[in-house]
């Protein structure tokens, strides 16, 4: 029996996590302030050596975000002015904002309706001379088919930055991704799996001249103290969140377990619903569900007021319900104001439109528990019927 409404639920939240591991969190944060080296040092070192063991790189490079991390993976692989990079236009923005601010030129392929990534059917066709990389994005923790990708990049003799800012810990065969490309790039943005209590962001590698190369730019584009070689930035994960993220790399696998069954009890609930989508893991690959992304159909059978959108107003009706819901994301980046002189028409990258149309995210965090998936599922039922009653 579903249950009515007991308490809120939120899209996501933080709270039961910190009870979990609070303690140790303050206790590690207390020796970092106390031993008063809070930029770079043991404490960052550490975790980069622990954050590559984990994905399986040879090298880590910690940084200040996740947006930092793509911009120095493209600046290292002197990618710029005149040259062209392949990427989602269904993702955050900074996907493809780190593109144009390296001076190289987004360009958008289509994506999948099941799992939002990239169509590896329609990549080929996009590649031109000036196609200089691939930058696949494991949107909502969902993998790519990187085997695919890599054979792809290897015949036309392609870079591969793999953007896994949502996907740390998913695999894609016997590999985790950002281990497979020739870069990985991660954010640590607190609602990650693997988040800081603040901003964060690494880079992973298994080439020691793009490492290097990696630290030099991060550092203001030097090796060695105040001999500058390169136009570089500062770009550092402090000590505080690098000791927090190391502790909480200890409980990822965890989470992720927990996230993968909350997915699974989310699919088992919501498949006789037949108005609404539900995302599907790849092939080959294991999701670690950062988002849980519903599609809403646009379909005679569910009509809505007015001209508003079916999703929009499920969403409205959850939260008159208590549910938290979120909406990633409302307008595909091909359409996006500043992106208007790369010449892209509404409706040529269809199904990124339609998904930015239709898609909601229900609540995911790794301790939500089924009696509340329960009350979401049944919040749900009950929107779903006052929308096609309305």
């Amino acid at each position: 029996m579903w249950c009515k409404r007991v308490s809120s639920i939120p899209a996501f939240e933080l709270s039961q996590q910190f009870a979990l591991i609070g303690e140790d969190l303050g206790d590690a944060v207390l020796e970092v302030l106390a031993s008063g080296r809070y930029i770079g040092g043991a404490a960052v070192e550490g975790f980069e050596q622990r954050f590559a063991d984990y994905i399986g790189t040879a090298y880590c490079i910690s940084c200040n975000s996740g947006t930092d991390a793509l911009y120095l993976a493209l600046r290292s692989l002197e990618i710029g002015p005149g040259d062209e990079v392949i990427t989602s236009p269904f993702t955050f923005f900074a996907t493809a904002e780190m593109i144009s601010a390296v001076g190289a030129t987004p360009v958008f392929v289509d994506i999948e309706p099941q799992t939002f990534n990239l169509d590896l059917n329609q990549l080929e066709a996009a590649i031109t001379p000036r196609t200089k990389a691939i930058l696949p994005v494991h949107l909502f923790g969902q993998p790519m088919d990187m085997t695919r990708v890599m054979a792809i990049a290897q015949s036309h003799n392609l870079w591969v930055i793999e953007d896994c800012a949502q996907a740390t810990g998913a695999m894609w065969g016997k590999a985790k991704v950002g281990s497979i490309g020739h870069i990985g790039c991660f954010s640590f943005y607190p609602t990650k799996n693997l988040g800081a209590c603040g901003d964060g962001g690494a880079i992973t590698t298994q080439d020691a001249a793009l490492a290097a190369k990696l630290r030099m730019l991060r550092d203001h584009g030097q090796r060695q103290r105040y001999v500058y070689e390169e136009i570089g930035m500062n770009s550092r994960l402090d000590a505080v969140q690098a000791v927090i993220l190391q502790l909480k790399l200890c409980h990822l696998d965890a989470w992720n377990r927990q996230r993968q069954a909350i997915a699974a009890r989310y699919q088992q609930f919501l498949a006789p619903i037949p108005s609404i989508g539900l995302p599907q893991s790849p092939t080959g690959g294991e999701g670690v569900w950062n988002q849980y992304t519903i599609r809403v159909h646009s379909a005679p059978h569910m009509p809505c007021p007015g001209e508003q959108n079916p999703r929009d107003v499920l969403r409205q009706q959850l939260q008159q319900h208590g549910i938290g819901s979120m909406i990633y994301y409302p307008v595909p980046l091909h359409l996006q104001p500043v992106y208007r002189s790369l010449g892209y028409q509404p409706g040529q990258l269809p199904v990124a439109e339609q998904m930015a149309r239709e898609v909601l995210s229900l609540p995911m965090f790794p301790e939500l528990s089924a009696t509340q998936q329960e009350q979401v599922v049944y919040a749900l039922k009950e929107s779903l019927s006052q929308c096609s009653n309305e």
